[in-house]
């Protein structure tokens, strides 16, 4: 099955992962912490806006994934200390779906929320959300939780096992759905934020 680009959020680990039919030379590339999706040196030149992005930033009050240029203002309305469903819901609503062939929904998601961040307190726990053509949906997440541009792109359970950055990003690089082409994953713990990538 190809569902496109998707997250995988839960309350301390989460992932992305780049699946692509039409532009599939691309990578990921850590720059301190920012992990950024751009094309590799042997891709053909385009002028398509949603090529390349910064896909995983960091801040002091979570990790914002997402596929698109939408993850930098999510991360500027956290450390502006937004509550982190409004962080989310606010640049999803203003930028709307991509304006591609396909009217490409937007998704992302914060990992790490501490309590005060959180819409309920208590344990840790994190936001997932989408702005499709017909709807925007943030949901707060207690456990992994997926949400993808196509097929799946209502946020459901996702089965991840891996609890750490390392094997979050395999994990889904090594997914059963098709056209795989980079990942991120990131981990929050008592040391700090780890992140890390698989390029294949």
């Amino acid at each position: 099955m190809y569902v496109g680009r998707f997250v995988v959020i839960g309350p301390t680990v989460g992932a992305y992962r780049v699946s692509s039919r039409s532009f599939p030379n691309r990578r990921a590339l850590d720059r301190d912490g920012t992990i950024t999706v751009g094309p590799t040196e042997d891709a053909p030149e385009t002028d398509n806006p949603y090529i390349s992005y910064n896909c995983v930033q960091v801040t002091d009050n979570g990790v914002v994934l997402g596929n698109g240029s939408h993850v930098d203002p999510i991360a500027e309305k956290l450390e502006l200390g937004y509550p982190a469903r409004d962080a989310l819901a606010e640049p999803l609503l203003a930028l709307d779906f991509e304006k591609d062939d396909y009217d490409t929904p937007r998704i992302a998601g914060i990992v790490g929320l501490d309590d005060d961040a959180t819409t309920t307190g208590g344990d840790p726990s994190a936001v997932i959300g989408t702005v499709r053509r017909d709807a925007l949906l943030v949901e707060e997440v207690t456990e992994p939780t997926l949400v993808a541009t196509y097929e799946r792109d209502s946020p459901e359970l996702f089965s991840l096992a891996a609890d750490d950055a390392a094997g979050a990003a395999r994990e889904v690089y090594d997914h059963e759905f098709e056209h795989a082409v980079c990942a991120a994953g990131v981990a929050v713990t008592d040391d700090g934020v780890e992140t890390a990538i698989v390029n294949e």
